[in-house]
């Protein structure tokens, strides 16, 4: 293409003549070739002449539009009557897709519709009719995609209507698979079977829910479940803050000591351990229950282990679950046999380094896409966005 030619960014035109400051009006050309769009057939005849106006990208502050020279042809072959089509321009449409492109992408990264349709000389209806049509062919690419390999789900809330949504996640490539309408077995048995490639599922990472569970291992037989690291050791800091509640309710409260019982024993300054022993002085019963919460934490939160490393490892996690179902306190036995019906699953989590952290990062993408729409009624507008967005 000429240096000359290159101002229009379509290929497939030659530019005549650059008139007016803003709008900016080129008048161009269409060298391409012209057939039938009926039969392909290159045997055409010129019938009339017109003149096409079409709205093109902007250069700076400053409108442009294409002025194009068109025919009207009849084909010899199938003795059709068709207009000229154009490369970069749909038919029927008076703007072309890289205007169309651009007010899809400045839309896209935060300016609102009255501002872009003041911006631009459009109107409000025609940003958000062409910002669908683009979401719509970014969610036509992934529509006949197989699950990923390393998936992870987990649900978020998505209003008091419909209730959550059960969101699919694939860890490999940072990408949302799909979301659904539940988190019900009832309501996901049905969308689950209709998923491809569900034999290609490896590993599922997901926190301790029940109804996921049964479900990943109905629909993917072939997966195995890697219980989440955050949502295990927050509901071991859970139930240790319950039995603190039930021994010192009033210590309980204490919005400093609170900060120091959650921390990680080598995350604590040196003044922060003598203000922890001084509390233990007093209550000698928490200082024991702490110190085997911090035990079983580091045992958690070991990663990137062998297969000979975690024979090693089980027979300590098992011995933790006996003593913590063998405990006085009852939010501890409830714990105790948590980890005793999730054991697989949590075991596995030292061989596989992957976590829920990737879907929990894009939830929170997900609430800035609810918060930008003042929310949504419609369902499958809410998953048409996320699903060209989140990836």
């Amino acid at each position: 293409m000429p240096e000359y030619d290159s101002i229009v960014s379509i290929d497939g035109y030659k530019v005549e003549k650059i008139t007016g400051i803003d709008p900016l009006l080129i008048q161009v050309e269409c060298i391409d070739p012209v057939s039938c769009p009926f039969c392909a057939s290159k045997a055409v005849r010129k019938k009339s002449l017109y003149e096409r106006k079409v709205r093109h990208e902007s250069y700076g502050t400053r409108r442009s539009f294409l002025i194009i020279k068109a025919c009207k042809y009849l084909c010899k072959q199938c003795r059709r009557y068709f207009n000229q089509r154009f490369p970069g321009i749909l038919p029927r449409k008076r703007s072309s897709e890289v205007f169309r492109r651009e007010v899809f992408e400045k839309h896209n990264n935060g300016i609102c519709q009255s501002v872009l349709a003041n911006m631009l000389h459009i109107g409000s209806a025609t940003i958000e009719r062409w910002y669908h049509d683009f979401l719509k062919l970014r969610s036509l690419e992934n529509k006949n995609a197989h699950c990923p390999k390393i998936m992870g789900i987990d649900e978020h809330f998505f209003s008091r209507k419909n209730g959550f949504v059960t969101t699919m996640c694939d860890l490999n490539r940072h990408k949302v698979f799909d979301i659904m309408l539940g988190r019900s077995e009832l309501s996901l048995e049905y969308k689950f079977r209709s998923l491809k490639g569900k034999e290609n599922v490896k590993v599922v990472a997901m926190d301790l829910a029940e109804v996921y569970r049964n479900i990943v291992k109905k629909e993917f037989p072939n997966a195995l479940i890697v219980a989440d690291r955050f949502h295990v050791v927050k509901l071991v800091n859970h139930h240790f803050l319950k039995v603190w509640q039930q021994i010192d309710p009033v210590g309980r409260k204490n919005r400093g000591l609170l900060s120091l019982m959650r921390r990680h024993e080598e995350n604590l300054k040196p003044d922060q351990v003598i203000k922890l022993r001084r509390y233990f002085l007093e209550y000698q019963a928490m200082k024991e229950i702490y110190n085997f919460k911090q035990k079983l934490i580091k045992l958690l939160l070991i990663k990137r282990q062998t297969k000979h490393q975690c024979k090693k490892l089980i027979p300590v996690f098992l011995n933790y679950i006996q003593q913590l179902k063998g405990a006085i306190f009852e939010p501890l036995v409830t714990l105790g046999k948590t980890l005793e019906s999730w054991k697989e699953e949590v075991a596995r989590m030292w061989r596989f380094t992957k976590s829920n952290g990737i879907t929990e990062g894009f939830h929170n993408k997900m609430k800035t896409i609810q918060k930008r729409a003042y929310g949504f009624r419609n369902f499958e507008n809410y998953r048409l966005r996320v699903r060209a967005l989140c990836c």
